[in-house]
Parts: structure tokens; sequence; C-alpha cells
């Protein structure tokens, strides 16, 4: 199965690709997408929209997964995170892929069995499920995978959070 991990961002979105293969994992492809930054914010997110279909398109993912929103302190970048995470759900939605939703929390109790985990543990964990001999970097990549991760493990052990 592969499934595609994505931690949403407007400037800086993560992404991660993994193949689960009866218990084995690994990292297909991940990294991130920066929008242009002296771009409008409605093509930002169109350029989100067209990157996150190209990923779709070449992998043809089975599940995407995706980290629902943390609330900030900032409103105002909440709210652009929001936007660019419905971009997010819109492509996940119009794919053939199932889609599942996951909270910080979730996450992290699935990868280190521990809700409050920091992100070192986080990377860690996401190296070693991985086999990669270091983190990935940038740490939205890192996210991403680790959002993958939690999607395979709790799909087999956890039972499936899918959206209705």
């Amino acid at each position: 199965m592969i499934v595609l991990g994505i931690d949403p961002g407007y400037g800086t979105l993560g992404f991660g690709i993994i193949e689960i293969s009866g218990i084995t994992m690994r990292a297909i492809e991940y990294g991130v997408i920066e929008t242009p930054k002296k771009e409008r914010f409605p093509r930002r997110l169109k350029f989100l929209a067209d990157e996150i279909n190209l990923l779709i398109d070449k992998h043809k993912p089975e599940a995407i997964a995706v980290e629902e929103l943390f609330f900030q302190s900032n409103q105002k970048t909440a709210i652009l995170v929001a936007e660019a995470r419905g971009v997010v759900l819109l492509c996940a939605e119009n794919s053939s892929a199932q889609l599942f939703e996951y909270t910080p929390l979730q996450i992290k109790q699935v990868l280190t069995g521990y809700g409050h985990a920091d992100k070192l543990q986080i990377q860690k964990m996401v190296s070693v499920f991985l086999n990669l001999p270091t983190a990935p970097k940038p740490d939205d990549a890192a996210d991403a995978l680790a959002v993958a991760i939690a999607h395979a493990r709790s799909a087999s052990i956890l039972g499936k959070f899918e959206i209705k």
C-alpha cells in the first residue's frame, strides 16, 4: 500500500510518501512544497493544488493522511493554513485515494506511545520506522512522514479514522 502523508501549510507544505508491505515501511519520496512568497494568496493555493495533484498522479496513493490543525496563537496564520489545508482535502477528495485525518496527539501517540512527545522523539521514530540513517529534513517533510506512518500503524493496529 502507498500512503501520502501531508503536513499542511501555505508557505511550506510537507509531504511524505511511504510504501507498506507487511510490517515493513519504506520512504519513497519526501520533501516540501514551497509556494512563491511574492504571489497573491489565491495563486499560492493554486500552486499547492497543482503540486499535490502531481504527487498524487505520480505515486497513486491508496490512502492520503492529513494532519489536523493545531490551533496557533496567531489567528491570521491559522486561517491561512486552514485554507491551504482545504486545498489539500479537495485534492485528496478528487483522487481515488481514501482520505484520513489525524491530530498531532494521535500521531505522537502512535509513533512514540506518548501523546506529548517532542519533535526530536518524533523524528527519531520516523528514522527507525523507515530505516533511515538520519532524520529526514526539513522538519515539515519529517512531520509528513510521521503522518503517513501514523496512518499505516493505526490502520492495522488502532482502526481507521476515515472521513465520512
